[in-house]
């Protein structure tokens, strides 16, 4: 895959810093030419080479309760990814396969941006017989 080419979501976040810490749970960090954002916008990777945007919301954006946006993050560490989010599940629902084919489970971010990570159920499968 061509690095340039890529759809990247970009967040509004009510609170930079609180949303950047919940994101680093994930494992998206700023890198050091990206340490340079920060004051309404934030550029977010992790060890994958996936990208995460976070930008300042303006007023009236996010209501809480309302949060429209949602985010799919397709990585195979489901089942360590739902034990540091144990606690934040969306329905206190632990990781299922899916009838759409994905092994998953749902989180909210600090502005209740929700975010579903799963992964192939038969990829899943396919390793788990290897």
């Amino acid at each position: 895959m061509n690095a340039l080419h890529a759809i990247i979501a970009i967040i509004p976040c009510t609170d930079l810093d609180r949303s950047e810490r919940f994101y680093r749970r994930l494992g998206f960090l700023r890198r050091g030419e990206d340490m340079e954002s920060g004051v309404e916008y934030r550029i977010l990777h992790d060890a994958d080479g996936h990208s995460l945007h976070l930008r300042q919301a303006e007023p009236g954006w996010l209501i809480p309760g309302q949060n429209p946006f949602g985010l799919y993050y397709a990585h195979e560490r489901v089942d360590q990814l739902a034990a540091e989010f144990a606690g934040d599940m969306v329905g206190d629902a632990w990781p299922e396969d899916k009838p759409w084919g994905m092994y998953e489970f749902a989180i909210a971010d600090p502005d209740q941006t929700l975010l579903r990570i799963g992964w192939p159920s038969r990829l899943r499968q396919e390793a788990a017989r290897a």
